[in-house]
């Protein structure tokens, strides 16, 4: 049985919202007053981050987004608990690299279900979860929607596509009130940074490397990601629809 509670000022749901930039994003915005949704596939560590955010405000959903049905699912799951969805963040995607020439066929469908199909999906589900009260739907894209990078080809194509959406969907939607802006991190220091980081024979070299790359001198962090996502879901940003924000340290404006 669904527990129900009060209606919320404000509801979000946060795909991929387990860790990193998803788990930031779910902190800062139900800091910011909203009540949270919280979706990934790791059970685990879904419900620690619930449980810090507390019960009353914000829960977990397990889902994985590239079986039918699942984003409406999740979507039903927000109104029922908190009577409404406001803010949708599309965040959940799978990290790829390799030879593009020698990239399986396999390992592209798996990238673009997950990185494409199923954000589509989450975003058509917000949309017309939506549709009669506006809203604001937040794609989590990458820098490499913007330039090339050796080995990240097939990723950089499924996050391509993402950008490309997000402004034909804030001109599509534009007339329901549904404002679609995207953020596209640099290299950010989440769990999986850190991982590959200490997988170098001198990750220290590598990490200056990273560094001297990007104009403001260092990686993103999960928190400076949440805050662009934070301010494309207030109401400071009403009259923003239909941008690509990138949250890359001056990487992309070289």
């Amino acid at each position: 049985m669904t527990t129900h509670v009060p209606t919320p000022s404000r509801v979000a749901l946060v795909t991929g919202a387990t860790s990193g930039i998803g788990a930031e994003t779910a902190r800062r915005l139900h800091g910011d007053g909203f009540a949270v949704l919280l979706s990934g596939r790791c059970g685990e560590r879904g419900e620690a981050v619930t449980r810090e955010l507390g019960s009353d405000s914000a829960c977990f959903v397990p889902a994985d987004l590239t079986r039918d049905g699942e984003p409406d699912r999740i979507l039903d799951q927000a109104i029922d608990r908190f009577g409404r969805v406001d803010v949708v963040v599309n965040n959940a995607a799978a990290d790829h690299t390799g030879e593009l020439l020698d990239v399986p066929d396999t390992e592209i469908r798996a990238t673009f279900e997950i990185n494409t199909f199923a954000a589509i999906a989450v975003l058509q589900a917000a949309g017309r979860a939506m549709r009669q009260s506006g809203g604001s739907i937040v794609n989590v894209t990458s820098r490499l929607a913007t330039v090339g990078v050796p080995t990240m080809g097939v990723y950089s194509a499924s996050k391509g596509a993402m950008k490309a959406l997000t402004a034909a969907a804030a001109v599509e939607l534009a007339p329901y009130n549904i404002r679609v802006n995207a953020v596209a991190p640099g290299m950010t220091r989440t769990s999986l940074f850190e991982a590959w980081l200490s997988s170098q024979k001198d990750p220290e070299a590598v990490a200056r490397k990273v560094a001297d790359a990007i104009p403001l001198g260092r990686p993103a962090t999960p928190q400076d990601v949440a805050g662009a996502i934070a301010f494309l879901a207030s109401p400071s940003a009403e009259y923003i629809t239909g941008i690509t924000l990138p949250v890359d340290g001056g990487y992309t404006a070289q």
